[in-house]
């Protein structure tokens, strides 16, 4: 049998959590000592400590936002001022649109950041093992892709990052240094979790949909609406849409994209390495 973990985890070497995530602990606590002094205030407490709760949730459901922990959402000021861009792509590998993709990225002679899932490196190392070979690099994307994640504990976060963590340092010889959530959600455990896994967050500048909307002119105009040096762009290679033509729209839309990043004189890149 597995040994359990603890059940009150310390906190992670050097972590300090975000200011709205000490005021809610101490409001927690404010909320249990009150409780303990007049008992008969727990319709208060309890409506204070709901209140919390939704709040973080809705926080929670900000993709880019960084109150409740570092969330990189654009390149920093010496990656933009030098005219680059940083092309991400999530939810592979796909057999058959990741390698069409990895084509057309290889035409242009762009390299680009994949965050893959755990479980599909396992069903595809092959593909994977190309993406690296061709230069691109790999990062992590939890390793099932639930839709849960994001309310999960601590412990279950940890185990979804370091199983995706291993496979793919098993896969590529190379132990990913950024994180994406799925869909980007969060809870306020994850920076934690993060933080354990040594591993940092990163969400995107701008995202055209290309998992639901099926016309490449629109998920283009998304991704490329006010598009400038610094920009982290989102893409899929992997649970992805089609056009009636039965043609993955992320295929239409990724050589738009490369077109309007050349003619603006940018220059795709991978992400940089996290600090601290």
């Amino acid at each position: 049998m597995a040994e359990a973990p603890p059940a009150e985890p310390a906190p992670a070497p050097g972590w300090r959590p975000s200011p709205l995530i000490r005021i809610s602990a101490g409001l927690h606590v404010a909320g249990a000592a009150a409780l303990v002094a007049a008992p008969s205030q727990w319709p208060l407490v309890a409506g204070t400590v709901l209140a919390n709760h939704f709040l973080l949730g809705t926080v929670g459901c900000w993709p880019r936002g960084r109150l409740l922990g570092p969330n990189l959402s654009r390149l920093p000021a010496d990656a933009a001022n030098a005219g680059k861009v940083a092309l991400t792509f999530d939810d592979g590998p796909d057999p058959e649109v990741t390698p069409r993709v990895l084509d057309l990225l290889d035409a242009r002679g762009v390299h680009a950041t994949f965050f893959f899932i755990g479980r599909r490196v396992e069903q595809y190392p092959e593909i994977v093992a190309e993406t690296v070979r061709r230069g691109h690099r790999l990062e992590n994307h939890t390793f099932h892709h639930a839709n849960s994640f994001a309310w999960g504990g601590p412990w279950t976060l940890i185990r979804e990052i370091e199983r995706a963590q291993d496979i793919l340092e098993r896969v590529c010889d190379r132990r990913p240094a950024w994180f994406r959530a799925p869909a980007g959600m969060r809870n306020p455990w994850l920076d934690w979790a993060l933080n354990r896994c040594r591993v940092s967050l990163v969400s995107w500048t701008r995202r055209g949909f290309d998992t639901v909307d099926r016309r490449p002119e629109r998920v283009a105009g998304r991704l490329l609406k006010g598009l400038a040096a610094g920009d982290v762009l989102l893409l899929h290679d992997g649970n992805v849409v089609r056009r009636h033509n039965g043609e993955p729209v992320v295929l239409d839309v990724l050589s738009r994209v490369l077109d309007a990043v050349a003619e603006q004189g940018l220059t795709p890149g991978f992400l940089p390495t996290p600090r601290g």
